[in-house]
């Protein structure tokens, strides 16, 4: 794999020098993470043994633009330490993005191909990037961005079949058969103030191969910042999204709520002291439609804490009350400190709605241009509900330690 890579890159880079008004830039990366893992992803039992392991991103991307039209093209080998044997050579290497954008004038754009869909706070669509894979969708996009960028809006298809066959049944990979989306964004030139809109159409296959059919869900929201005080000491955010039509056989009715405010203190905003509190609908016993929210793509490790008991749907609904400190200690040393309280969103017979408490804390630290080392420490504090929702049991302690490098240059190769 790395001698196609480097040979690919080498014709690029030759072709590019020899013409004019083209621009290739290479970036690569190497994340390595170390974790003790004693119960993170899912609670562990008493008696159970923690999980020690080392995996790793390698990616190599190749950027190249002209005038009106950029290729990008990433390719990326992940694993953990000793998955493959000592003297396998093909691994498992994937293409992370392939895509191509055309630009129309000075306000249009088209992207067509293997791309990564990131959009606001990444809680509906985002590109997970905590993930050694990352997400990404096969799809077609269609852009409006004005020179200011005071206005843009996003057009998103995308349409996935698992073979070259006749008939649309799909029973592939992907976790949707097709989507459509439309994302518009308003910046205020005068207050400091952003809006987003976003409505996405999602088509799931049902029923057995050759006799399937397609039901669709629709999300629809909004998300919403607010920067005021002098220097703009604080900031507001909230988003409520809503769901509706089918999947399966149950009618979807469901729908999250989120809302944040920060305080920025201290010169150049050191110090940040937030505070938010976030609602996932879930489903009620009396209720027969599908009352429990669907977060669909997103970058669940942003949400809810680091352990990622919750991914994005559970049945009970979720109730999260949470506060964090950031803090440039030092230029080159910043701290995260995260504290969750959560709870379920709908009653659960026989449970109480309290499913405990997380801290996650993480300090990270540029040791050199292009590298840095990251640290983090998480524990939760379960009840009786954590153990029946999610699993494990409460009483056994729950923690989990890893450590990080990061290593990403980037060169540009070829100017105008």
């Amino acid at each position: 794999m790395k001698r196609h890579l480097l040979t690919a890159a080498l014709v690029l880079t030759a072709i590019t020098a020899n013409a004019q008004g083209n621009d290739l830039s290479i970036e690569a990366q190497l994340r390595t993470r170390g974790e003790h893992n004693n119960g993170a992803l899912l609670p562990r039992y008493e008696g159970e043994q923690s999980a020690n392991y080392i995996s790793e991103r390698s990616r190599l991307s190749l950027d190249f633009k002209r005038n009106d039209l950029e290729l990008k093209a990433s390719v990326q080998h992940t694993g953990l330490w000793g998955e493959d044997d000592i003297r396998q050579s093909n691994g498992k290497a994937t293409i992370s993005e392939a895509w191509a954008k055309m630009t129309f004038g000075r306000f249009f754009f088209a992207q067509i191909g293997r791309q990564q869909l990131s959009y606001d706070d990444e809680r509906i669509l985002g590109a997970s990037d905590w993930d050694m894979e990352n997400l990404r969708h096969d799809a077609l996009k269609l852009g409006y961005e004005s020179c200011d960028l005071l206005h843009r809006v996003h057009l998103i298809f995308a349409a996935n079949q698992e073979k070259a066959n006749r008939g649309d049944y799909y029973n592939g990979p992907m976790p949707y058969k097709n989507m459509e989306g439309l994302w518009y964004h308003y910046r205020s030139p005068v207050i400091p103030l952003d809006v987003s809109l976003l409505a996405l159409n999602i088509g799931y296959e049902r029923g057995t191969e050759g006799h399937g059919r397609t039901n669709y869900m629709q999300t629809f929201g909004t998300d919403i910042t607010y920067a005021f005080g002098r220097p703009l000491h604080w900031n507001i955010h909230g988003s409520f999204y809503y769901q509706t039509g089918k999947t399966s056989l149950r009618q979807v009715n469901a729908f999250l709520a989120s809302g944040s405010i920060s305080y920025y203190i201290l010169p150049q905003r050191r110090l940040k002291f937030s505070a938010g509190y976030d609602y996932m609908s879930g489903n009620d016993s009396d209720d027969p439609k599908w009352n429990a929210f669907n977060a669909l793509y997103g970058s669940y490790h942003k949400f809810f804490g680091s352990m990622d008991y919750f991914g994005n749907t559970l049945s009970c609904g979720l109730q999260d009350i949470n506060g964090s400190i950031s803090s440039q200690i030092f230029k080159n040393l910043r701290m995260d400190m995260n504290y969750h309280y959560l709870m379920t969103a709908t009653q659960i017979p026989g449970f109480k709605k309290d499913l405990g408490h997380e801290l996650d804390v993480e300090l990270t630290a540029k040791i050199k241009k292009d590298v840095t080392l990251s640290i983090g420490y998480s524990t939760m504090l379960g009840t009786k509900t954590m153990d029946h929702v999610v699993s494990g049991n409460h009483e056994a302690w729950q923690d989990w330690a890893w450590l990080q490098l990061n290593i990403c240059p980037k060169a540009l190769l070829s100017t105008k």
